[in-house]
């Protein structure tokens, strides 16, 4: 029976515990996209947070929010990256140690930005070794708390900040589209803005490849699913939380999946006309708005959560240069 909850009102504490410590991202809009996407967006840029994604937010307020004499012993994670480094600067700040499961497949730029944060990192094979697993031995053995990626009211609640910033600085939005893995973020985000107002649609992408929550809200029930080949590392996960899919079941309009060549288009869209660098999750909602998935969102104002920018740069010249299927 699920016994956690989320309230706007911890989105509120989150924000006050994050002020002065996460950056206040910026919101940008092109005309250009307008015409493509046929709608009114305003991207909130969580590519420009600390350490280039909104998983910090989640993080900080997750290890905020532990007793001290607990924080003290330290945090372990599991993640194929942004929540790694989240966990890893969250931990740097506080001054407690923290150690990352992280697949042998992670991408090397976050692989090695964890590093630098000050983590130990714990490497496993993602096609045949369970990660929950691990990091759940690693904790016990070591008397430290585990840290989930997104299936937690804390982290949930930290992630709803970056859609309270984006309503603070927007009026009159009719919907918020944002990219789907676990659920954290949009589960924040509809909790954050249906905490102002209850007419504002939430609607989640995911790829193609990695449709476990769309599959999931079509049953009725989790669905899992096997680890999805897609180049939107940050989104390849087999389940929806327990919390994070009763949010979606009560707050989100629709899922909406996008291919990995339209991840690219998206990518490359942001570059060449907005000057900004996304990785393929973070382009998910782009590219559903490029190609009208979600056509009730036509002419209306929507705000876009862009999640996050780490990717290696002769990887991220090969995704744009490229139409071809990755």
């Amino acid at each position: 029976m699920l016994t956690k909850q989320l309230a706007f009102g911890d989105i509120e504490t989150a924000a006050q515990r994050l002020a002065g410590i996460a950056h206040h991202t910026p919101v940008l809009h092109s005309s250009t996209l307008d015409a493509r996407a046929n709608a009114t967006l305003f991207l909130k840029c969580e590519n420009l947070q600390r350490i280039g994604a909104f998983k910090f937010r989640g993080a900080y307020n997750f290890l905020a929010s532990l007793p001290e004499g607990v924080r003290a012993r330290g945090v372990v994670a599991f993640s194929s990256g942004n929540h790694a480094q989240g966990v890893a600067l969250a931990a740097r700040l506080f001054g407690v140690p923290a150690t990352i499961v992280m697949p042998t497949d992670a991408p090397v730029l976050k692989l090695e930005a964890t590093l630098g944060y000050g983590a130990e990192v714990v490497p496993y094979e993602r096609a045949t070794s369970h990660r929950e697993e691990i990091a759940a031995n690693l904790a016990a053995e070591r008397g430290a708390t585990l840290v989930p990626p997104f299936d937690d009211e804390r982290i949930a609640a930290g992630a709803g900040t970056a859609a309270l910033e984006l309503l603070e600085a927007i009026d009159g939005l009719d919907a918020i589209v944002v990219p789907v893995g676990g659920g954290g973020l949009m589960s924040g985000t509809a909790i954050a803005a249906h905490g102002i107002d209850s007419k504002i649609a939430i609607y989640g992408v995911e790829p193609s490849a990695g449709d476990d929550f769309a599959q999931s809200l079509r049953a009725g029930r989790r669905v899992t699913i096997p680890v999805p080949k897609t180049i939107a590392d940050g989104l390849q996960t087999t389940a929806p939380g327990e919390l994070t899919f009763a949010i979606a079941r009560e707050h989100v309009g629709g899922i909406v999946t996008v291919s990995d060549d339209e991840l690219c288009d998206a990518m490359r869209f942001a570059f060449e006309r907005m000057k900004i660098v996304i990785e393929p999750s973070g382009a998910a909602p782009l590219a559903a708005l490029l190609q009208h998935r979600i056509p009730m969102l036509q002419g209306k104002r929507v705000g876009v959560i862009v999640s996050g920018g780490n990717i290696d740069p002769a990887r991220y010249g090969e995704l744009i240069t490229s139409r071809s299927t990755v």
